[in-house]
């Protein structure tokens, strides 16, 4: 099964462009799916703070049957205990499985619900390959205990077969990405290290590093650059069970357009 969704639904520059004007962003997620059409999302709130169970309760009861929700781990799991720049506010390792153990709770109403289809672990550039990274990932897959994981690179130092074979032996799910094709960046690899395949379009804007997120992400793809990636998503479904495709390029809409160009070359 093929699914197609944006990461985030609720954004201020939607309105006027993707909701109508004057939309209350309190019933976003009823008109993604009901009025957009789409049958998953990607969560990226989750990422700059940990949400309680009643939010996540409030996802599940505002879809229907079959949705599902790709929640973006915190930041304080994959980003903070590994950053230098905090200096002595680093945290360490303990602190982050202490907010695994919070982030399994707060997620329950979806795994009850069966609309959690994996929680994403976007490792900064800064999380290098290596023995103590590696056993970090094993840690969080052991806490993270029968919840799918899928985990993105940022770092293109991981782009080699050692990775993807220590992914497929610890049931660990890859996500593929297009993004700038910058010296640090990974490239798109078309890998699918478990039951679960995973693709994220992020866009191609070269003002990447220290740029504003509204300009990170500020990028709408052409029709040739989405058609070359339908033979890629096809092997990618070959070799999954579940294949989720988010567009993150959501600045002013761009994302909820270039995929529903994506579903309609895809035939669905």
């Amino acid at each position: 099964m093929i699914r197609i969704g944006t990461s985030g639904f609720s954004f201020k520059d939607w309105v006027g462009t993707v909701y109508p004007d004057g939309f209350n962003l309190k019933d976003a997620l009823v008109y993604y799916q009901d009025k957009l059409g789409f049958d998953c999302v990607e969560i990226n709130s989750t990422y700059y703070t940990l949400v309680p169970d009643r939010v996540a309760a409030g996802w599940a009861n505002k879809t229907g049957e079959g949705f599902e929700f790709l929640v973006k781990a915190y930041r304080g799991i994959t980003h903070d205990p590994f950053d230098t720049r905090l200096g002595p506010e680093k945290p360490g390792v303990e602190k982050a499985y202490e907010d695994i153990e919070r982030s399994v709770f707060s997620l329950q109403p979806l795994v009850k619900s069966k609309k959690l289809g994996a929680v994403l672990l976007q490792f900064p550039i800064f999380f290098i390959p290596g023995d103590e990274s590696k056993n970090y990932m094993l840690e969080c897959r052991k806490r993270f205990e029968g919840i799918p994981l899928v985990v993105e690179f940022r770092n293109k130092g991981w782009a080699k077969p050692e990775t993807f074979e220590f992914l497929k032996k610890n049931n660990l799910g890859y996500c593929a990405v297009d993004e700038p094709k910058l010296p640090r960046l990974m490239p798109f690899v078309n890998e699918v290290t478990s039951d679960i395949g995973y693709l994220r379009f992020h866009g191609r804007n070269k003002n990447w590093f220290n740029a504003p997120t509204e300009v990170r992400y500020d990028y709408m793809y052409s029709e040739d650059e989405l058609k070359e990636f339908v033979p890629e998503i096809k092997k990618m479904e070959k070799n999954s069970k579940n294949l989720y495709i988010l567009f993150n390029n959501c600045h002013a809409g761009k994302a909820v357009k270039d995929a529903k160009k994506l579903k309609t070359m895809l035939g669905l």
